[in-house]
């Protein structure tokens, strides 16, 4: 019986006037990065080149996709000029019309997941994306409307949130057995794409003290409760809670759970800040589509200084590899 194919991500540089091009080909002149997974580069031969030359790196490239090289496939705006450390629309509609191409690569079986480098959202806008964020752009390409969430992931913990880029007034009447379960799925998944066979998950309250009973809202006995029992009974997830979240990460970083489930955007995103600013890595969470990015900037201070840390690309990337398995594993079924 022949070996299935390796996993294949599609690997976009994300917005060209800053730090991506040079965090890309940096990524890709580790072998190790090329070992297990295919890796195709939506840039000509003459960016991936010109990339390379001003990081000061070599990679291999092929014209069919293979391990141990990468497969440039090009862009529909290849070698359209962009403007260095600025924005502007050309730097925005180059990045649209690439993470266009490389939905449509995922659509005809071409990639098992997708990474792309370092977005500018003021060159997105400039350029015509009018979703309040990446995330819902995705969904709105896919024509997708169940559950999604931004997944946030830092060495050692990973959060998902129920609600996420909404006022803070709409947040308890946002919040449902349901999503609650969805948002515990979700994490579960994306922990697995790490490599953690069976996660363990923890669930943050909306209200002080868990809301004590009662005395401080009902949300934790009427919703939150609820979807943790379902996704733990019915879904065979390792899944407790709610806890107070001013002490649960507490523990979450002391080890003694692998992700938690927030209610809302600042709960979470506050702590892993704090505990991890510079090392985060974002996952678009619940798409039917695993996409992967690092969580910082386009840095323009420091283009063409290769000053820019390593780290984080290279979490996203081997978060979008344990994905891209996952993909290529249900695809083969």
């Amino acid at each position: 019986m022949m070996p299935a194919p390796a996993p294949r991500i599609a690997l976009t540089f994300g917005d060209f006037s800053g730090i991506g091009p040079e965090l890309a080909v940096r990524l890709l002149a580790e072998p190790k990065n090329l070992e297990t997974v295919r890796v195709s580069a939506l840039v000509s031969p003459e960016e991936f080149a010109a990339a390379c030359a001003a990081a000061g790196v070599e990679v291999p490239t092929t014209d069919e996709p293979r391990t141990g090289a990468v497969h440039l496939v090009g862009s529909d705006l290849q070698d359209v000029p962009v403007p260095i450390a600025e924005t502007s629309v050309a730097a925005g509609t180059r990045v649209i019309r690439d993470l266009e191409k490389a939905l449509r690569l995922f659509e005809d079986g071409e990639a098992d997941a997708i990474m792309f480098l370092p977005l500018n959202k003021t060159s997105l806008h400039l350029a015509g994306m009018d979703e309040e964020d990446e995330l819902r752009w995705f969904a709105r390409q896919l024509d997708f409307d169940g559950f999604t969430s931004e997944v946030n992931v830092i060495p050692g913990l990973i959060t998902s949130r129920v609600t996420s880029h909404v006022p803070i007034s709409d947040v308890a009447r946002s919040i449902s057995a349901a999503r609650v379960r969805q948002a515990i799925g979700l994490l579960r998944d994306v922990v697995r794409g790490t490599g953690i066979g069976s996660p363990r998950l923890a669930v943050a309250a909306l209200n002080p003290h868990a809301g004590e009973n009662g005395q401080f809202g009902r949300e934790e006995i009427d919703h939150i409760a609820p979807g943790v029992e379902l996704a733990h009974e019915v879904d065979g997830i390792d899944v407790s809670g709610p806890y107070p979240s001013d002490t649960l990460f507490l523990k979450a970083w002391d080890g003694d759970f692998d992700g938690v489930v927030t209610m809302y955007h600042d709960q979470g995103q506050i702590a892993m800040k704090l505990l991890g600013f510079s090392d985060g890595v974002t996952v678009q969470g619940g798409l039917p589509v695993p996409i992967s990015t690092p969580a910082h900037g386009t840095a323009y201070e420091i283009v063409g200084k290769n000053l820019a840390g390593l780290g984080p690309s290279q979490r996203a990337f081997d978060i979008a590899s344990g994905l891209a398995a996952q993909t290529a594993s249900r695809r083969a079924r």
